[in-house]
């Protein structure tokens, strides 16, 4: 007993390794030793505030920002290094697409979206890809979900239908969409049922954009629906995420072929620390509404003295802090595991799959309650608070935020048979 309880003589004690410190960078800020495309997505921040409205009337994001994160590298940070690329970290990404939804909750889903080609050129032949991308910093547009139909013909595949939720279309060079594979007219399934699947990319002016995005919120994505009219798409222009040989590409950054699904909250994080932020500027100067206590009325003071408004701030601060917090110790986890050369662990596949709609889902939480601590001045378009709720909720309902993705964490950490996206 004294064995256990006692305490060791300092002499006797070897010190520690000290393990360093993990320490997350504030949102919208940079080091001098950050890649430049994060400094240029921050500073974009002022040109991008300004086209605010443009970017609202036009429901897409204007032709000159669209040129701006092209020119800051934005589209093009996923691109090999052998391509010339920057081959951005994850984390590094997810800092990127924050600052910018920091500005402009629209440009910053548009930022996550449009860099997707960097991820799926590692699941095409190396040349055939680099042929197809002799700029590497153009924008990509994804259709990901199996939604209509590529039929095998010789050589490849006839592609046709109505592919909806395009983001940035209009200024996007390539579009990749999923379908389903139809053979001599009956589509295709494996032994047990399960559709074949195919990722096919084409030019963006080989397709109709239809004008489909009447929306509440995320107005500037334009992410319209796009009709295929029978595109032909070259067998080496297509992938499927079904064929256990798809990577093509060395390097930790394409080992998994979900990690582009990781950047998703990004954008929620940046319209929820714009909305405190607003909350914070505008509750300094702006005089509280005064009530009567008894027989006398209060005090003039400012709506940052109001005790509800001081709750709801350090509440959503707190809540913030913890959901990127823990986007980034996930989201570091796996990235560690992939440069390491490691495959993921099914509780690290666990805690990916849900991580959309947890982080997503506290934005939500986030914004509504400095939203309502703003008060009635918060439902003017013309203020931040309106467009930063209007977004974060259309962001809760994309697909990848379904509460199924808990029900697919849950089945994996308790050793149950795996339940899986159909790409």
């Amino acid at each position: 007993m004294d064995a256990i309880t006692s305490l060791p003589q300092a002499a006797n004690v070897k010190p520690k390794r000290t393990l360093p410190v993990k320490i997350t960078h504030a949102a919208g800020e940079a080091a001098v030793d950050d890649p430049p495309v994060l400094h240029a997505a921050i500073e974009l921040a002022e040109q991008i505030r300004e086209a605010g409205n443009e970017i609202e009337r036009g429901r897409r994001l204007p032709p000159g920002i669209a040129a701006a994160m092209k020119e800051a590298g934005v589209f093009g940070m996923a691109m090999p290094r052998v391509w010339g690329g920057p081959e951005l970290d994850p984390l590094t990404q997810f800092r990127v697409i924050e600052a910018l939804a920091m500005a402009d909750g629209s440009v910053g889903w548009c930022a996550m979206i449009g860099c997707d080609g960097g991820y799926v050129t590692a699941f095409l032949d190396q040349d055939v890809a680099r042929a197809m991308y002799p700029d590497i910093e153009v924008a990509t547009a994804a259709a990901a979900t199996t939604t209509d139909k590529a039929v095998r013909v010789p050589g490849g595949y006839r592609v046709s239908g109505r592919f909806p939720f395009v983001s940035g279309c209009q200024h996007c060079e390539w579009f990749w969409a999923g379908c389903t594979v139809i053979e001599n007219g009956v589509p295709q399934v494996d032994g047990n049922g399960v559709p074949e699947t195919r990722q096919c990319l084409m030019r963006l002016s080989q397709c109709e954009i239809l004008d489909t995005w009447h929306t509440t919120g995320l107005r500037g994505t334009g992410s319209n629906d796009v009709a295929v009219h029978d595109v032909f798409v070259g067998q080496e222009h297509s992938f499927s995420f079904q064929d256990p040989e798809l990577i093509k590409r060395s390097g930790p950054l394409y080992a998994f072929p979900f990690l582009f699904v990781a950047k998703g909250p990004a954008p929620a994080l940046g319209i929820a620390r714009h909305a405190i932020d607003a909350v914070i500027e505008s509750a300094a100067g702006k005089p509280a509404r005064r009530y009567t206590v008894g027989e006398r009325v209060e005090a003039p003071k400012m709506l940052r003295d109001d005790v509800y408004v001081q709750e709801a701030v350090g509440r959503a601060e707190t809540l913030l802090a913890a959901a990127r917090a823990y986007f980034f110790d996930v989201m570091g986890d796996l990235w560690a595991t992939l440069t390491d050369g490691r495959q993921p662990s099914e509780r690290q596949l666990a805690l990916f799959t849900s991580a959309f709609t947890h982080i997503v889902g506290v934005c939500v939480e986030v914004v509504q309650l400095v939203y309502k601590a703003a008060g009635g001045g918060a439902v003017y378009q013309k203020g931040p608070l309106d467009r930063c709720l209007r977004d974060v909720l259309t962001m809760n309902q994309h697909v990848i935020g379904t509460l199924r993705t808990y029900e697919m964490a849950g089945r994996l950490l308790l050793g149950l048979e795996p339940l899986r996206w159909l790409f």
